[in-house]
């Protein structure tokens, strides 16, 4: 239980505190420092865009390393230490700069600080793909990363409410003394997976030959089962980025009228119960996944946060406000439950390829499926700053056009809607079964750790 909280603890970083930079940066670069929304998007596209070439070699390295500290272990710690010192340094610009160096800023700290996750969160991922062989165990154990990390996320969508505190001089100098809170908590919660997980793999890696870099990624992006579930990931995630911040701005401009200070109050609750719901959702979410399998639940759950996006269409009122935080619930529970279960459906995955080829890769999955996770981010980045401007957003006027507000909830709450749909459907007759994955565990087990491949195999 002691590694099952520690690794939770790490997982808060990527479901908290690295969501929070992108959920911040266009209400502090934007609305505090005036910086153009498309450029922005154009800016936060470019660290994830250098995901291509950083993830898949995060993912190589580490499963290629041999330390008496373990393969993931010593990465684990180094990119948590990077990551805590970066997230301080994005919010703390120097004031008075123009524009176009404040991007420049922007764009080498955050560059820093998305390598510095990668190095962190990919070989952690990995770390949790081997803890466990078993079917419901591996489920297990990222639900429990989901729960703690959502325990987080309570805390950080009030980061914007306490940046706006009178105490401070603006919003943009509050955040920079929020980001030094914030780095020291990311410090502890990424050092203790590095010191206190165990590598239990550690034995059966010990003869497997290096791991060759293309034959390893071709064999992963050649994986149709592994794809499948990277195909549902995608969907989704770029669903909900491509309108990224469009419920901000919603709430702020449509919902109260241009008022941040009352809008940042419910911004704030969204947030509280979007993470609570999120720590609710891990205990029908393991239930269903025990009874259905992964694959059904994470259907059932996709078509919960489809069926929060249409419900928008009721629930954004100016004068029932609250009504905001009905979708809020059911898209939470999906997210949730589908990250954790994607997680877990691709360790699954990556004991069918040690099946095959006779090696554990799992760095190379986690480098694979996190890259196509940011692709959809980064996507959803570009696309998101072109949209909200195509409505004719103008961030220099409290009251918006009333056909800007109209276009922004029609996309906000359309293009998710429709992404999930198609992502059902993606994940009909998923092969890889409980039944399936128990028989591949036992002819693993039976397996000696020198029946790995040697280095002429590799």
């Amino acid at each position: 239980m002691a590694e099952k909280i520690a690794f939770g603890l790490g997982m808060a970083i990527p479901i908290a505190f690295i969501n929070s930079v992108a959920q911040l940066t266009n209400l502090i670069f934007n609305l505090g420092l005036g910086v153009s929304l498309i450029w922005l998007g154009v800016v936060q596209m470019i660290p994830r865009l250098w995901d291509a070439i950083s993830d898949p070699l995060t993912g190589y390295l580490s499963d290629n390393t041999r330390t008496r500290w373990g393969r993931r272990r010593p990465y684990i710690i180094f990119g948590g230490i990077v990551t805590a010192f970066t997230y301080v340094l994005i919010w703390w610009a120097p004031r008075g700069w123009e524009e176009g160096p404040l991007l420049a800023y922007y764009l080498v700290v955050s560059l820093c600080f998305y390598t510095a996750t990668t190095v962190f969160s990919v070989p952690l991922t990995a770390l949790g793909y081997e803890m466990s062989r078993d079917y419901h165990e591996k489920t297990r154990l990222f639900a429990i990363g989901s729960f703690l990390g959502n325990t987080f996320a309570i805390v950080t969508p009030w980061m914007y409410k306490l940046a706006n505190l009178d105490f401070f001089e603006s919003e943009v100098e509050g955040m920079r003394w929020i980001a030094v809170i914030v780095g020291g908590v990311v410090l502890i919660t990424a050092l203790l997976p590095g010191i206190i997980c165990k590598e239990r793999r550690q034995v059966d890696v010990a003869h497997q030959a290096h791991v060759k870099f293309w034959p390893s990624m071709k064999s992963t992006l050649r994986d149709s089962v592994f794809l499948r579930v990277v195909g549902v990931v995608f969907l989704v995630t770029c669903g909900f980025n491509f309108v990224n911040n469009f419920t901000n701005y919603i709430v702020i401009f449509y919902v109260y009228g241009g008022d941040r200070a009352a809008a940042s109050t419910m911004l704030g609750w969204n947030g509280t119960v979007w993470a609570i719901t999120g720590l609710l959702a891990v205990l029908p979410m393991t239930w269903t996944s025990e009874r259905l399998g992964k694959a059904r639940t994470v259907q059932i759950f996709v078509g919960l946060m489809m069926g929060g996006s249409f419900l928008k269409i009721l629930c954004y009122n100016p004068a029932l406000p609250w009504l905001t935080l009905i979708p809020t619930v059911f898209i939470s529970a999906g997210m949730l439950a589908l990250y954790t279960m994607a997680v877990s459906m691709v360790a699954d995955v990556s004991n069918l390829d040690e099946l095959k080829s006779g090696f554990r890769r799992e760095g190379s999955y986690s480098a694979v499926y996190s890259w196509w996770l940011k692709v959809a981010v980064s996507t959803g980045f570009l696309v998101s700053g072109f949209l909200l401007d195509s409505t004719g957003f103008d961030d220099q006027v409290v009251e918006q056009a009333g056909s800007t507000l109209f276009w922004m909830r029609f996309w906000e709450i359309g293009l998710p809607g429709v992404l999930c749909l198609i992502a059902v459907f993606v994940l009909q007759s998923y092969p890889l079964t409980e039944a399936r994955a128990y028989e591949i565990k036992a002819q693993l087990d039976a397996r000696s750790p020198e029946d790995r491949p040697v280095e002429s195999e590799a």
